[in-house]
């Protein structure tokens, strides 16, 4: 098992990847830490039941003899999505961890597969909280954004997390931490706009991040104190990292640039249906893994185009 593991860290570096793996025991620490800070009311209740009440903590049914948690990072680059409306052209950000979501972990989870199978060993995907992991796994480290970084990415990656039946009787394991940096540091703090980002404590204060409330469904308006220029991203927020002295080297890395026509913008403003777009608009949003997105885009592209943003599906 000592050699499955390291020929599995040689093949994640042979691809340009950093993973860890470690042991199934570790998921009530993972529990544990989530509903600490529920109960200690650390957690907003809507953010906690919106964003962290679905994941599991248990064995997977196709797998109820899971013995590890393995977690890959892939790096992932920024992609600019432009929109076109009434004569006016908005290009946006579609940040890191987005587009190819279910591309990326499918085709991670199939390279688990072939290079386990030989040795007997199976994968099953997992919903599980994949930065924490990443942190607590020694894979990653908190920034005082309490976004995750890693050495030679950034936060520019896109982590993905399985079970598996390969056993781990020693692993790193890790508290959550911030890196040493972020300790000096302050610039994350000074640049968020919404006060997410305090020096009271490190636990993000979500309820107030601008990523919680621009994926949110669409029938939660954004609130009156977000000040409506602070948005550029389609969906999330990169203004912490824009400004992370961690990302610096990663700023310029973008990747693909979608293009909306007028029609095809105005179709996603007055909330068209999936099934009444067309088949190139389809294809457009699934490429950029938006589709479960599209009921938020009438609210979040209606703040570029000073539309009301209410959703209102077309017939």
């Amino acid at each position: 098992m000592e050699n499955t593991i390291r020929m599995l860290q040689s093949r994640f570096q042979e691809r340009g990847l950093q993973g860890r793996v470690v042991s199934v025991r570790h998921l009530q620490d993972l529990r544990d830490e989530i509903e600490g800070h529920h109960a200690q009311g650390l957690l907003n209740e809507e953010f906690y039941k919106e964003a962290l009440s679905f994941f599991l903590f248990q064995d997977p049914e196709n797998l109820p003899h899971a013995a590890s948690l393995i977690v890959v990072a892939v790096p992932q680059p920024q992609t600019k999505v432009s929109f076109a409306y009434n004569g006016n052209t908005q290009t946006l950000i579609l940040p890191p961890t987005y587009r190819g979501f279910r591309e990326t972990t499918q085709q991670v989870q199939s390279l688990l597969t072939e290079w386990l199978a030989p040795d007997g060993y199976h994968v099953a995907s997992a919903r599980l909280p994949r930065k924490l992991l990443a942190v607590r796994s020694g894979l990653a480290e908190y920034g005082r954004n309490n976004i995750a970084y890693i050495p030679g990415m950034g936060s520019f990656f896109q982590p993905t997390v399985f079970f598996s039946d390969l056993p781990c009787p020693q692993d790193t394991w890790h508290k959550s931490r911030m890196m040493d940096r972020c300790l000096d540091c302050h610039v994350c703090l000074t640049k968020c706009p919404t006060g997410a980002i305090t020096a009271e404590r490190f636990l993000l204060r979500a309820e107030r991040c601008l990523v919680f409330h621009n994926e949110r469904s669409a029938d939660h308006p954004f609130p009156d104190w977000i000040d409506p220029t602070v948005h550029h991203c389609l969906v999330g927020c990169m203004l912490c990292q824009q400004f992370c002295p961690e990302d610096k080297d990663f700023l310029n890395w973008f990747e693909g640039n979608e293009t909306f026509a007028h029609e095809e913008t105005a179709l996603l403003l007055g909330g068209t249906s999936l099934n009444q777009l067309p088949t190139l608009t389809q294809e457009k949003l699934k490429r950029l893994d938006l589709l479960d997105y599209l009921g938020v885009l009438p609210r979040n592209l209606g703040v570029f185009f000073k539309t009301s943003g209410q959703v209102r599906f077309m017939p």
